[in-house]
């Protein structure tokens, strides 16, 4: 490690024994820092006030954006479970780089003076808060300005309502609008927060292209193409990120590039990047016809419910197919029932839905058979996506899932996406996940509870358009390498491709995508795209990194389900895991270990759980622990932002920007700091 990644940890441990015992009642987008308690010196609290004096019961944030103007108002509640009361002075983070104006405060719904701190003055308060709780989250803050108020007193098992509302331009970035909001500093709630949302409004004289998330997983809603919904749920939750949105604006196709090189990090010199594409909204005539096989276990097990549902989203299929599109509909169980013998128009979706009906669910699984009824039913020179659905093993006919593999593998055409739905805990996940692998799809787990036709609708919108198919990216001059996901997925309308990757050196570059409409190619050349050589130590690009390596664990994990483990494999998720702060199942000593992570240490671990796994009988392939370890696993590779850390790793980890502490032993530790290297 250089002397600048020591320094950097140094003075934060100083920062973090500096004996400013402030006291902190709660901390929510806002921090109330609490005056000397008002109490019965028989009931007062110790000396050092803890931080977790107050509850939030609710924290919910509307956004209205209009044309690059956002309006965003706060509304939430605190409760002091205490038996003294508490007051002090409230304390709300400026977002980065926001021209900010027009700030009101309400409390009880009484408005409130408040007073804006530059970022000079916000320093002070941010670095006390840090001292006190020994914590370097909000260290991200520092730079920063602040709003502040004084808070009326809040009466033991008292509540209060704070309403914040303000205005701020928001800045565009390589053809990307962002917004952010100050969500981080909730974790420091005295318990999990009951709900918290956050509603995104967006519109734009312009059509709106691609819309991103890189810190949560929303939801997007399009109204019209000038007109997008976001919105981010959760309950009982700690959120520990601030909440970003990105969303482009413009014509024709949205190419986006986002680059990030950690200028402290000596070990790691390469850069990290990330595309983002979304098609323009096509008229019906641009999309590309496509095929579409719909093969359904209807064996015994199915019956009931499950059935019913599987009836459901048939019906939503059939009745959603493009004009220009082709579709059949197989069924197994011990036999083998096909709606028709060849590929029918859609014109006939009325007709297959009243043979859908008439199916009964009795008979075992003949899995093999219908996967090569299926594939010989593709036409080589047409789209075609295979929608695989069962909840059991293969019982009937070829059973060994090898055999089914190898006979699939030689039937199939290139041209044949699989997308594979496992139902229940007794389906072969390896048989499933190396299907949609070896056939440019993905695997989907409905374990119970799960709303079986919910789900298999909603996969279907996103691949209901095709616009383009068969994607390669060419990056010019630079040199890239470990892309996630590989191969690329197609391109559909409404939809996007976040791609995440390496590349070793900056600068310059045109960037061309070719791919395939109605079997002839097609290429988009994005001139001038620039690879950073070094990104500001504040780079809001700061988080790619983590959200490549979870990706890269991801599809480590899946390599170990379906390969095997080996040394070299597990090196990479122990040394990713340490460094980025990704919980996986090899990973528990994020929240156990008391010493460094150093070098030597991380040898240590990788040979430790290495000896481990050797020992270990390989475990089955179904079973609620394999599809849940599926899910876990496919969930990983998909991730579209950083995962959220739970449990014991969100009070033994902290994530800032690029940067990973540890606690350990008392004091939290830089996972790229290697004590053997001092």
């Amino acid at each position: 490690m250089k002397p600048k990644s020591v320094l950097f940890t140094v003075s934060l441990l100083v920062i973090l024994i500096t004996t400013l015992f402030l006291p902190i009642a709660a901390l929510a987008d806002g921090i109330i820092v609490p005056d000397p308690p008002v109490c019965d010196p028989t009931q007062c609290p110790p000396v050092i006030i803890p931080m977790d004096q107050l509850v939030i019961r609710y924290h919910h944030v509307t956004v209205s954006i209009k044309d690059q103007l956002a309006v965003t108002h706060v509304d939430q509640v605190f409760y002091n479970p205490n038996d003294w009361t508490i007051e002090g002075t409230y304390i709300f983070p400026i977002p980065d780089d926001a021209a900010v104006s027009g700030f009101t405060l309400w409390v009880d719904g009484q408005p409130v003076k408040g007073q804006v701190l530059d970022a000079t003055q916000a320093r002070q308060t941010y670095e006390q808060i840090v001292s006190s709780m020994r914590d370097p989250a909000l260290l991200e803050y520092i730079g920063r300005g602040a709003v502040q108020a004084r808070i009326f007193p809040i009466a033991p098992q008292g509540e209060r309502r704070i309403e914040l509302e303000y205005t701020q331009a928001l800045p565009a970035e390589g053809g990307l609008v962002r917004y952010v909001y100050p969500l981080n500093t909730e974790k420091f709630s005295a318990s999990p927060i009951e709900s918290v949302t956050v509603s995104v409004d967006i519109q734009s004289n312009v059509p709106i292209r691609a819309v991103y998330s890189p810190s949560h997983e929303v939801g997007v809603s399009r109204e019209s193409e000038n007109h997008v919904v976001v919105g981010y749920e959760a309950t009982n939750v700690l959120p520990n990120i601030d909440f970003a949105l990105y969303y482009s604006l413009g014509e024709t196709e949205a190419f986006h590039l986002l680059t990030f090189r950690d200028p402290n990090d000596s070990s790691d010199p390469d850069g990290f990047f990330l595309v983002l594409l979304a098609p323009r909204i096509t008229t019906i005539d641009q999309i590309i016809p496509k095929d579409l096989l719909l093969v359904l276990d209807h064996s015994g097990s199915m019956d009931g419910e499950k059935f019913q549902q599987v009836k459901q989203a048939a019906h939503y299929i059939l009745d959603n197919l493009n004009s220009a599109d082709r579709f059949n509909i197989i069924t197994f169980s011990t036999d083998i029932e096909m709606y028709a013998g060849q590929l029918r128009p859609a014109s006939e979706a009325a007709e297959a839905r009243s043979w859908v009906d008439r199916l009964q669910a009795v008979g075992s699984t003949d899995i093999n058979r219908a996967l090569l009824e299926a594939a010989a039913m593709v036409d080589p020179e047409r789209s075609t996506y295979l929608i695989f659905l069962t909840d059991g093993l293969p019982t009937e006919g070829v059973t060994d899932s090898p055999s089914i593999l190898s006979n699939f593998s030689a039937a199939a055409p290139d041209n044949l996406r699989l997308f594979a739905f496992g139902a229940g805990y007794d389906v072969d996940t390896i048989l499933l996940d190396t299907l949609t692998q070896d056939h440019h799809g993905r695997s989907t787990y409905v374990q119970p509870g799960m709303k079986l036709d919910e789900i298999l609708s909603s996969f279907y919108n996103g691949i209901s358009t095709p616009v383009l198919t068969s994607l390669e990216l060419s990056f010019g001059d630079v040199s890239t390498y470990d892309l996630y996901p590989y191969p690329l997925p197609d391109l559909f309308a409404g939809s996007q491709v976040i791609l995440l990757g390496r590349y070793r050196e900056g600068g310059e570059t045109d960037i061309s995508l070719t791919g395939e409409v109605n079997g002839e190619k097609q290429t988009f050349t994005f001139q001038d795209q620039i690879f950073t050589k070094q990104s500001p130590a504040n780079s809001l690009q700061a988080s790619i990194p983590r959200l490549w390596a979870t990706r890269k664990v991801g599809y480590l994990l899946n390599e170990i389900r379906l390969q095997g483990a080996n040394q070299e494999i597990i090196d990479q998720i122990v040394r990713l895991s340490i460094r980025y702060g990704i919980v996986t199942p090899y990973t528990s000593y994020l929240v156990t270990e008391q010493a460094p992570l150093g070098e030597a240490e991380q040898q240590r671990l990788v040979d430790e759980t290495f000896g481990k796994l050797m020992t270990t009988p390989t475990p089955a392939p179904s079973g609620q622990a394999a599809v849940q370890s599926a899910a876990d696993a496919g969930a990983m590779q998909g991730a579209a932002s950083a995962p959220e850390l739970e449990g014991e790793a969100s009070s033994k980890v902290r994530v800032m920007g690029s940067r990973t502490f540890v606690l350990s032993d008392g004091k939290w530790i830089d996972t790229a700091f290697d004590p053997d290297t001092m």
